[in-house]
């Protein structure tokens, strides 16, 4: 990444900030949160990733007595390692990172040998709606927002785990796609499974300049000297990666069993479009924003426009699968606590489901795997037995099919 542009940007001011959103109620409980890391053990799954390295850095910097990170991606855990000992340094705990798929026999193996854990906390996640255009990479999806999270649960009981922590989705909520659908599931599996363990989950919103998100890819565009594209109907609440691990943290250590944290809506977390946010990353970076007719014309006029201070940019409304105009956090019918933090609210679950229909789920799953053929409508279909308020924004048109 180029980092004479990220000097540039002011991220705060991009998304509506004046300061990290979650630091007031991080402060406050500061003393109780280090007291707690350091006498605890932590497995951090998934910990490569966006969110999951802020979630690492958080419970790193606090000194806890373990701190063991599993990820498939062998060049993110590597750069981690690289990040914590050239910022942070070291602890006298223990802290190791394991190339593992978590849907491995040796990630079974090692869970096996590898001792208690007091909190395991799941980042692991297909996040991105496009991962539906298909249904290969559906079922891909499927295992890793479900079948992982109820494998890994039921581990966690099996060896004693004092909490498990799995981050869902403000898309859960209202499901109007596969992925928002599939985590809104996975939150049924910790619903039955918060009676045998404490469980906690958080939903929060667009994490901006995650690896893979839309703002990332404005990054990656101004650096290859392409145009920028944006839908502008689509909005947004946006967080940022190290608020992201500020959540997911307070919710492991404070939610009670059942609750779901998220971002209260204050005048600091806003709804924003997706084109207003690359006029001002544009703004930023010191350049004028030239609305193009069509992508064709957006690609042409880079090298032209850039020598005079502008940048094409091709802005559409949105037409693809499982795309929301906005998002939310929760529904009329849930129950919150507003009053406990300043800037997080909780959603106050009851072990609420339908233990059929969830074993049901799986021998089917099962069984499409088994005979090694399923369509996407046939997955669809299936989802729909489980969800009653799942409404699948099917347009037979993919993200992939976009600049």
């Amino acid at each position: 990444m180029n980092l004479s542009l990220i000097k540039q940007l002011d991220i705060a001011r991009l998304i509506g900030r004046k300061q990290d959103f979650f630091d007031s109620d991080v402060n406050k409980y500061e003393k109780e949160i280090s007291e707690i890391v350091k006498e605890s053990s932590f497995l951090v799954i998934g910990g490569a990733g966006s969110i999951g390295q802020q979630v690492v850095k958080e419970i790193f910097k606090r000194k806890p007595k373990k701190l063991h990170i599993v990820d498939i991606n062998e060049n993110d855990l590597v750069e981690l390692v690289r990040d914590i000992r050239s910022s942070l340094g070291y602890i006298k705990g223990e802290f190791k990172t394991y190339v593992l798929d978590v849907g491995g026999l040796e990630y079974d193996a090692f869970i096996e040998n590898n001792g208690r854990y007091d909190y395991i906390l799941n980042l692991s996640a297909l996040k991105h709606v496009r991962s539906e255009k298909d249904p290969f990479t559906l079922m891909r999806m499927i295992d890793v927002n479900i079948l992982n999270t109820e494998k890994t649960l039921q581990q966690s009981i099996k060896k004693g785990v004092k909490k498990y922590f799995c981050v869902s989705t403000d898309k859960a909520t209202k499901p109007v796609n596969m992925m928002g659908a599939s985590k809104r599931i996975m939150e049924l599996y910790l619903m039955r499974r918060s009676l045998e363990i404490p469980v906690s989950t958080a939903r929060f919103a667009n994490v901006i300049f995650s690896n893979g998100s839309l703002l990332y890819g404005f990054m990656q565009r101004i650096q290859k000297k392409q145009p920028l594209s944006a839908p502008m109907d689509v909005k947004r609440y946006f967080i940022t990666e190290k608020e992201s691990g500020q959540l997911c943290l307070m919710s492991a250590l404070f939610g009670e069993n059942r609750d779901i944290f998220f971002p209260k809506l204050t005048d600091e977390l806003k709804l924003i479009s997706f084109y207003e946010l690359a006029i001002k990353f544009l703004e930023q970076i010191g350049y004028q924003t030239y609305i193009c007719e069509s992508e064709e014309q957006a690609r042409k006029m880079v090298d032209e426009l850039s020598q005079k201070g502008k940048w094409p940019c091709y802005f559409f409304h949105s037409d693809t699968t499982g795309e929301k105009e906005f998002e939310e956090f929760f529904t009329a019918d849930d129950i919150l606590n507003l009053d406990r933090f300043k800037n997080i609210g909780i959603i106050k679950n009851k072990a609420n489901f339908d233990s059929a229909k969830l074993d049901m789920f799986l021998r089917c799953l099962e069984d499409m795997k088994k005979n090694k053929t399923w369509t996407k409508e046939e997955i669809v279909n299936l989802f729909y037995q489980i969800l009653s308020d799942f409404e699948h924004k099917e347009t037979g048109k993919y993200l992939d099919n976009k600049m």
